[in-house]
């Protein structure tokens, strides 16, 4: 049993995470993740909003946060986490994710290597906020 996060997820969301990292490659990119029927079936866009070094942080605003909320409602989906890039660096949680994570939602990362995106990974935090347990993604064409 994977213990990390939802494990499927529809080949457009994938798409859109991949086409958002290259476009906002130096910088990281952000946005949510929309679940319904346990499929993620959309991801969001968001605007980076950090004031810290762009090319290693990511923050969403609450007006951002409230903007995924109203899609979700929109898509008869749950907003379940949230996808963010790691410009020239492994898919894989940083000390800053870590302390910055919230508690029962699903984390999406993709390296983007030189602009291209590259491998995409999915974690879920601890209950005891210690680490990130990696979960397996499933990529889903829509039907």
């Amino acid at each position: 049993m994977t213990v990390g996060c939802a494990t499927v997820i529809e080949e457009e969301a994938v798409d859109e995470i991949r086409r958002h990292a290259a476009e906002a490659y130096p910088h990281e990119c952000c946005g949510a993740l929309l679940e319904r029927d346990d499929v993620i079936v959309e991801a969001v866009p968001l605007s980076n909003t950090t004031i810290e070094e762009a090319t290693r942080r990511f923050l969403v605003s609450p007006d951002e946060y409230r903007y995924a909320e109203k899609r979700a409602r929109e898509r008869d989906a749950r907003l379940v986490g949230f996808y963010h890039s790691h410009p020239d660096h492994p898919a894989r949680p940083s000390q800053h994710d870590l302390d910055h994570a919230w508690p029962n939602l699903t984390y999406v990362i993709v390296s983007v290597a030189a602009g291209t995106p590259a491998d995409i990974t999915c974690w879920r935090l601890r209950e005891d906020r210690t680490a990130f347990d990696r979960g397996d993604l499933t990529w889903r064409t829509e039907s």
